[in-house]
């Protein structure tokens, strides 16, 4: 009798919450297993970045940096450095939203292809040494002026600011953690894109040195030759281009945080490909050449905004990450150096696991498989049998939503024109250790038209690595702590 009295109290006790405060239970409910995607406020930015106008930004974000008489000391100091996505500094006049996103899709594919083939060179165990400069492109009479500097990837979907030389000259570069060497166009330039910035002149600089072809930084190149006891560089890219030119030391400064002197850097007079408007690259992976090796960072973070933003955010070297991170390890494999593993074990879609081996985020012996975290790319990338079963998943759960046809990479896609608002199963990251990342509804559901069509932000591929692209990063600072081997994310810190 007074169990039943215990259950009749038990049940009047839900219902009465339930009456009294419904919106309340029900939203700590859905939190777990479904998200909000405001379709409306996508279409609008979809809108608003075709017209942008990047001289808008010129005023407040093109301050030249001011030439530092001091030094940081790598260790102890920590700075941040403004970051902007690519159409907030360059205005590519697409003709609507459609052709902008087939652009981004075509320059995220070569990129995809780049980082395929630069793990492919590792795993088949070729060396340096089996991998000679074109001989066409580093003919002594070519280098006369040294030879191209030539990247076509499309890895150019970030910017920040930095200044060369000294007197330091202002540049907007492009950050890319798949990419190791750092360089920029230099004068005298023959053939180069169009940049934003004045190409940067070595004879103005009082800190450029060529490297000479003994030093350590020479041999730490994949790709070298020597030409007047001078060090040449080529990195080459999976679809075909590629970079040649003097490698150099200068100095680099960071606003008024300081300068960091003798840094390696490749210097280019004959430069094409898609990287409008970014002056070079700054390699931020985990190589001895990269940025942060160089000056031997203990951490490095970024706050991706939204690619259809004007706004900006940070990237930030030896600072604490935020508190609230979602941490996983950082895995590394000496046949690349490069790359940033992850310790991904799977997905959740609405709550529930998807049913995908952990082998398959794994490396093997031969040095296949892993995902990676990368700047560069745009759209994740999963092993085909992992992109089947999440994929599956969420048209389980969407099978309310109305159909509409693929659209380039994407075979997963909805007709959202008649809603301003749609709820849709949560996806989250679920890593080693236990912790979980659920992903705002955007950075999984993306438009790619202005009419209202969104495609679920996820592809499949058949090689090594996988790849957890910058849609999914948008709106999270990622936090690499280089000395603990541990990679973190944090929703809303940009």
């Amino acid at each position: 009798m007074a169990q039943t009295a215990f259950l009749y109290l038990a049940i009047f006790s839900a219902f009465t919450l339930t009456a009294l405060f419904p919106s309340t239970l029900s939203r700590s409910l859905s939190e777990e297993t479904s998200t909000l995607l405001d379709v409306s406020a996508s279409l609008t930015q979809a809108h608003v970045v075709l017209s942008f106008n990047p001289e808008t930004l010129k005023p407040l974000d093109r301050q030249e940096t001011q030439a530092q008489t001091h030094s940081l000391t790598p260790l102890n100091s920590s700075f941040s450095l403004q970051l902007l996505p690519r159409d907030a500094l360059h205005n590519s006049q697409h003709k609507d939203y459609e052709s902008l996103v087939l652009s981004r899709l075509g320059r995220d594919s070569a990129r995809v292809n780049s980082l395929h083939t630069k793990l492919q060179l590792a795993v088949q165990n070729i060396k340096k040494s089996d991998l000679e400069p074109m001989h066409t492109e580093i003919r002594p009479e070519d280098l006369s002026t040294p030879v191209v500097s030539g990247v076509s990837q499309g890895s150019g979907e970030y910017f920040t600011r930095i200044g060369v030389g000294t007197p330091a000259k202002s540049l907007y570069m492009v950050l890319d953690t798949g990419s190791d060497i750092n360089w920029l166009q230099c004068e005298p330039c023959s053939d180069c894109y169009q940049q934003t910035d004045p190409v940067f002149n070595p004879t103005g600089s009082s800190t450029y040195h060529p490297v000479t072809c003994d030093s350590a930084q020479c041999h730490s190149l994949h790709v070298s030759a020597c030409r007047a006891d001078k060090c040449l560089y080529q990195v080459s890219y999976g679809d075909g281009s590629y970079t040649v030119g003097d490698f150099v030391t200068e100095t680099v400064s960071f606003g008024n945080s300081g300068a960091i002197h003798n840094v390696g850097l490749g210097c280019g007079h004959d430069n094409e490909g898609l990287f409008v408007g970014a002056a070079g690259l700054l390699g931020l992976g985990g190589g001895a050449l990269s940025l942060p090796s160089q000056f031997k960072a203990t951490s490095f973070s970024y706050c991706l905004v939204n690619r259809d933003s004007s706004t900006s955010s940070t990237l930030e070297f030896n600072s604490a990450p935020p508190s609230d991170s979602v941490t996983a390890p950082l895995l590394k494999d000496s046949r690349v150096e490069t790359f940033y593993y992850v310790g991904l074990k799977g997905f959740s879609v609405g709550g529930q696991p998807v049913s995908v081996p952990p082998s398959v985020f794994e490396v093997d012996e031969s040095g296949n498989g892993g995902i990676i975290v990368d700047s560069g790319t745009a759209i994740t990338r999963l092993q085909t049998e992992a992109y089947n079963s999440l994929r599956d998943a969420f048209k389980r759960l969407t099978r309310d939503l109305p159909s509409a046809s693929g659209f380039a990479l994407f075979d997963t896609c909805y007709d959202l024109s008649s809603r301003s608002r749609v709820q849709v199963p949560t996806v989250s990251f679920l890593f080693a250790g236990g912790k979980s990342l659920s992903l705002p509804a955007k950075n999984y559901l993306i438009p790619v038209d202005s009419a209202g069509t969104f495609c679920f932000a996820f592809a499949p591929t058949s090689s090594s690595p996988s790849i957890i692209g910058n849609v999914q990063q948008q709106g999270t600072r990622v936090s690499y702590d280089l000395a603990n081997n541990r990679v973190g994310f944090s929703a809303n810190k940009c």
